[in-house]
């Protein structure tokens, strides 16, 4: 069997770890993941869909153990299949997950809260998550909430789009035309440049014990951002405490 990554836990979310010998948060290249192949599908499914689907996810996550280190936690919008697909990943051998459908998940702020909550107080010490799809304003509350990773894909996707992500905002270059005649090369490089820059960001938040003011800042900067901390710290105050650094 391959080598797993070696996690060392950060004893919660907002807290300074390390996967694989490097500071958590980090940015995942998918070319750098062997990724156990799954069954996936939309968010707002039918049941007995999201029930095969995680069946499937599962049989192939076992018959690819010996040859990939990290599994998609599927299961649609139903905690208790998100939770049952990771328990049963993780007794076959996993440690690294990829949460999936993090772009509807960003849209549904409740369900985003309760998923990623449930997930971390269910998961073994040495399970790390890497969120699949992100926009750059919510990576601080995804780490909050214990997010250890995110896949640089979005930097990508969004160059399609003809997007610019900057720390505070998503900028349609069609529309604000902040850089002229850039190719989509250049702009995947400057999101990716733009990610690198809050991940610096978020660790020295961390190691200076303010991550909650960054968590704060940034939640004024899309109504879905400052949903997503104001059900957290209702809802779940109890697991903040416990976990996190407040300030």
């Amino acid at each position: 069997m391959i080598k797993k990554f070696e996690i060392k836990s950060h004893d919660g979310p907002g807290r300074v770890g390390k996967v694989d010998g490097e500071l958590t948060p980090r940015i995942f290249f998918k070319r750098d993941l062997k990724i156990a192949p799954n069954e996936g599908s939309s968010y707002n499914v039918d049941r007995e869909i999201a029930e095969f689907n995680v069946a499937e996810t599962i049989k192939l996550a076992q018959e690819n153990v010996e040859d990939c280190d990290i599994a998609v936690i599927q299961g649609s919008k139903y905690i208790d299949l998100r939770i049952e697909c990771l328990k049963k990943l993780e007794e076959i051998g996993y440690n690294g997950f990829i949460i999936a459908n993090g772009d509807a998940l960003l849209t549904n702020p409740r369900e985003l809260v309760e998923l990623v909550v449930s997930l971390k107080k269910e998961a073994k010490k040495s399970s790390y998550f890497i969120f699949s799809f992100t926009e750059l304003s919510f990576m601080p509350i995804l780490t909050y909430m214990g997010i250890d990773g995110f896949l640089a894909d979005s930097a990508n996707y969004y160059s399609y789009l003809n997007v610019l992500q900057t720390p505070t905002k998503a900028y349609d270059l069609n529309t604000y035309p902040i850089y002229e005649d850039i190719s989509q090369k250049e702009l995947e490089k400057k999101n990716i440049e733009n990610m690198e820059f809050v991940i610096k960001e978020i660790h020295a938040h961390m190691k200076n014990r303010s991550l909650r003011n960054l968590v704060e800042e940034r939640s004024a900067t899309t109504p879905q951002n400052i949903s997503t901390l104001k059900i957290l710290d209702r809802t779940c105050m109890d697991y903040l405490l416990e976990f996190t650094q407040l300030f």
